[in-house]
Parts: structure tokens; sequence; C-alpha cells
């Protein structure tokens, strides 16, 4: 097995929400829509989002139809600079992500903004290091 991730998929019990989410509020292209399974175009890992019962259909494992908690993943977004942090904030909240917490410049040299996709997923916006 090659020690690489090749595709990130994100299971949801309700998948319009999140088609909605990450093709309209943040904007990546759809390149694959089969209703219950969606891709969409990203450079570097591939990323979809998919239905539990799909998972469940093609394995029989259980642990995909028992309802889970707590956050389990974060996604990050690069943005660039600081100040796309705010712009890329203020925009995706507009357009219907849930604030978390507002962009502010933490200890690790990076202007970082928090967000919520339909299903309270936590994911950061972050800006390029910041050398002192």
């Amino acid at each position: 097995m090659e020690k690489k991730i090749g595709l990130i998929t994100i299971l949801t019990n309700d998948i319009a929400p999140m088609r909605h989410f990450y093709s309209k509020v943040l904007g990546f292209n759809i390149i694959e829509d089969l209703g219950n399974y969606v891709e969409f175009k990203n450079e570097g890992v591939r990323f979809a989002i998919c239905t539990r019962e799909v998972m469940h259909e093609h394995t029989s494992h259980h642990s995909y139809t028992e309802t889970r908690s707590g956050q389990s993943f974060e996604l990050a977004f690069p943005v660039g600079s600081p100040h796309e942090v705010d712009r890329a904030y203020s925009l995706v909240v507009e357009m219907g992500a849930t604030p978390i917490k507002a962009p502010e410049m933490m200890p690790w040299g990076r202007k970082t903004a928090f967000i919520a996709d339909p299903e309270g997923n936590i994911h950061e916006i972050y800006s390029e290091k910041i050398e002192n």
C-alpha cells in the first residue's frame, strides 16, 4: 500500500445541504454527482461527500449506521494573506456557513477563523505564516 491519502470522504445522513455547502458556500466544483455520492474538483487529494447508507450497503458494517457525536475531523482551507482570511470568513458566513470563531492571529503565526458545515463539522480558514 502506498503511504498517501488519495481521497477524503465526508459521510452524511442528509446529502443535499452538504452538497449545497461544499459547492455553493465554499465554491468547490462538482465533478461527479451520483445523488448519494458527490465528488468535488480539488487540487491534490480527491474530496467527496457520501451517504452513510451507501457505505453500509457496500460494506455491511454496522459502524456506518451508528449515530456519532463530537468533532471527528477538521478540514483546513488556506487562503493566503491574513486579510484574505477576514474576507473569506465574511463571505462564507454570509453564504450560510455557521460561524464558530472570527478571524484571529494565532500563537503559531497564522490568522485563523473557524466555521461549521450543516452537520456541525468545524473547519478552519487560515493564512500563510506571518514571521515576526
